[in-house]
């Protein structure tokens, strides 16, 4: 079996994401969702399917069909007795809903990719490392590693407590204010190995205005991570969680639950020439259990640190 049909990941799905819709349409039939269950911890060929729900082969195949066609199920040929048998799996193993609709890019909005080694400032404590899509970084451990030339190739970084400082350039045209942000990465905390029950409480400022904090369940490494390279071992750290921070006139959220009273007024954007976001572990954290941060080649999600302005115009 290969890989790619054994790999799970959790989704935060936002409401106006493109393949939105085509979700939905196939969650919204009740022999969908009973297929999926039945693939939601382990890989069955058609035929197994057909059989636990005794329905021709050929209405089986149209319904897993659309699951595929949404991106909720992966198949595969693999040999059987008579030629090949195609095999099936669920991606997801959770799966959540953002009704709190992101904006579109268009020309009201912005949006600059930062990747997780180009940070302009850390403070970080054991352990701790980072590595690019090839190799390691410095010494694991060290965090004098953080100061090598070659962090900027970073796809993966990690540390205990402590932070990492981003600096975003603002790109906005003339005239222009902000009207709401939004900041999307994937991360996870920081076990010695890994452990899935290991939680951290990570926080992000925002031009040193503490914005709100998450507290991510663990350390996961259950299933490979889609997106890490050959070399990295399968003991590693090998996923995280997509998760979103947004401020706007009326507070602060993290995947559209309100977590503070910080509004966009109290970053004073417009009056800084870029936007600095720091993200890290607290000394004085409840949860001081460290954090993995991923880029767009390690983990699940093929993004760097993303950063999106909505904006206006004056007058």
């Amino acid at each position: 079996m290969q890989n790619t049909l054994t790999s799970k990941r959790d989704r935060v799905l936002n409401i106006d994401d493109p393949d939105a819709d085509l979700i939905f349409k196939a969650l919204g039939n009740p022999l969908r969702l009973h297929i999926l269950r039945i693939l939601s911890n382990h890989a069955f060929t058609v035929m197994q399917i057909t059989e636990d729900l005794d329905m021709p082969a050929s209405t089986v195949n149209q319904h897993l069909r659309v699951l595929e066609e949404a991106g909720l199920i992966q198949t595969d040929l693999r040999p059987a007795t008579r030629g090949t048998e195609k095999v099936c799996v669920g991606v997801y193993k959770r799966l959540e809903c953002n009704l709190v609709p992101l904006p579109a890019t268009s020309e009201q909005a912005v949006e600059i990719s930062m990747p997780v080694g180009a940070y302009a400032d850390f403070q970080v404590t054991r352990p701790c490392g980072l590595a690019s899509s090839i190799n390691l970084i410095g010494m694991q451990g060290d965090p004098e590693a953080f100061l090598e030339p070659e962090h900027i190739n970073a796809g993966i970084v990690w540390f205990s407590t402590g932070y990492v400082e981003y600096r975003f350039p603002k790109r906005l045209p003339p005239r222009a204010y902000t009207v709401s942000l939004y900041l999307s990465l994937e991360l996870c905390s920081e076990a010695p190995g890994h452990n899935a029950d290991w939680p951290s409480d990570i926080t992000v400022w925002i031009n040193d205005v503490e914005v709100g904090t998450w507290t991510s369940p663990g350390d996961f490494a259950d299933t490979r991570g889609l997106l890490n390279p050959d070399w990295w071992p399968s003991n590693n750290t090998q996923y995280g969680s997509l998760k979103s921070w947004q401020v706007n006139g009326d507070g602060s959220y993290i995947d559209g639950l309100r977590v503070s009273d910080v509004v966009l007024e109290d970053l004073a954007i417009e009056a800084h020439p870029y936007i600095s976001v720091r993200i890290g572990v607290k000394t004085d954290a409840v949860d001081r259990g460290g954090v993995n941060i991923f880029g767009r080649n390690f983990g699940n999600f093929p993004q760097d640190i993303v950063m999106r302005l909505v904006y206006e115009r004056a007058g």
